[in-house]
């Protein structure tokens, strides 16, 4: 699904969408930053956004875009959140929106807006305009590519994948295109994901799959405990590939949401592994939990322990910090019923560390992908978190982001 070929394919793999990137001197490096999604036909919507009480103004405009369960376009910029920027901050997101849809010949409530980069700053208007209308004039099945780019800000690379499946006897495709390094904690993120699909869907229906998987891939992912203002994750549907329109949870439903939650699982995991300075991806697997909600607080009471994180950097296996982690999480645990494992070699058993070969246990810690597995053993319910480690690269990032 990863592979170079899927993600140059990204939100334009799907048939009728359309995708371009441009640079509109928003960033100040230069580089891409104003990217247009556009499907030829009007296509269901479902989106699911930050919790944070400090939502930004795109964030509203996108919201309400949604709620009816169509649109036609997307159109996102980085280098500048447009958050805390007050009254201002709304006119400039809905003036997006119309900017798009004069260029688009669609509805401006039929055009979701976001953006992300830096908070309190409001959005140079005059740039985003030409950006907005030279990427509608630079649209094409070919730009998922700078669609992603200009999307990303501390990000290493723009996440991107497609894929295809059989529904109903139809070829269905499914593509993506995301961001996200830093300001990474459930409820979602820094993060913007934009999902395309030529299948026919109802659009309630698109919102209950989309909302449930979210609870299980893009809020499991952490990077620093940082809730961000901006988040969205946005699915368009616009039923070109013919399909018989999924209208009840039938055999069709669950090919649709069996790939959409693998589409959202494999960006989820790519955002976590690019975690501004990230040296280590992790993966915090928690079984023998009493429920799910148990299983995920250790497991995020882990991802986010910055001694935790620090120790994987460093290629220390110090099991003391995950179990303390454990310990402080404040759910139902036993000590001596606990186990720790660091890529499946036993490190913490029967309350205290556990004898392992100090040579294997020294591959593992040097290996980029490890799993922390914490067996509870309480009950039957799991939960996996995707996170990384915290190394000196990200100090710097974020001391010199504003400036």
């Amino acid at each position: 699904m990863f592979s170079d070929t899927a993600a140059k394919k990204g939100v334009t793999f799907p048939k009728g969408f359309k995708a371009a990137g441009v640079k509109a001197g928003i960033k100040k490096s230069g580089n891409l930053d104003v990217a247009v999604i556009y499907s030829e036909e009007e296509a269901a919507v479902a989106g699911v956004f930050t919790q944070n009480a400090v939502a930004a103004a795109p964030v509203y405009v996108s919201k309400a875009a949604v709620e009816d369960g169509k649109a036609r376009a997307i159109v996102a910029n980085a280098g500048c959140a447009n958050a805390c920027t007050g009254e201002q901050g709304m006119k400039d997101a809905k003036h997006t929106a119309e900017i798009a849809a004069k260029a688009l010949g669609c509805a401006a409530d039929d055009v979701l807006v976001a953006s992300t980069g830096v908070i309190g700053v409001n959005l140079p208007m005059d740039k985003l305009e030409q950006g907005v209308k030279d990427a509608v004039a630079s649209l094409s099945t070919e730009g998922s590519v700078d669609a992603g780019n200009a999307i990303i800000t501390t990000d290493t690379y723009s996440k991107a994948c497609s894929t295809e499946v059989e529904i109903g006897g139809r070829k269905v495709r499914f593509g993506a295109i995301a961001k996200g390094s830093g300001m990474i904690q459930p409820n979602m993120a820094t993060m913007l994901s934009f999902i395309t699909t030529d299948a026919a869907i109802d659009s309630k229906l698109l919102q209950e799959a989309l909302s449930e998987i979210t609870e299980v891939t893009f809020n499991m992912i952490s990077v620093d405990g940082d809730m961000s203002t901006n988040d969205m994750v946005t699915v368009l549907a616009n039923g070109a590939a013919g399909n018989a329109k999924i209208t009840e949870k039938n055999a069709d439903y669950k090919i649709f949401y069996r790939t959409l939650k693998e589409i959202c699982t494999g960006l989820s995991e790519r955002i976590a592994a690019d975690g501004e300075g990230a040296t280590k991806f992790l993966t915090v697997h928690v079984t023998g939990a009493e429920s799910f909600d148990a299983a995920k607080q250790v497991a995020m009471s882990v991802a986010k322990s910055p001694l935790v994180k620090t120790a994987f950097f460093g290629e220390d296996p110090n099991w003391g910090r995950v179990i303390c982690a454990v310990g402080y999480a404040g759910v139902p645990m036993t000590p001596e019923k606990t186990v720790v494992k660091f890529g499946g070699i036993p490190v913490y058993a029967n309350g205290t560390g556990a004898s392992c070969d100090a040579d294997a246990l020294r591959k593992v810690m040097g290996q980029h992908d490890i799993v922390i597995d914490v067996e509870m053993g309480l009950g039957s319910a799991e939960a996996t978190v995707w996170t990384c480690d915290f190394s000196y690269e990200y100090v710097k990032i974020n001391g010199e982001y504003h400036t």
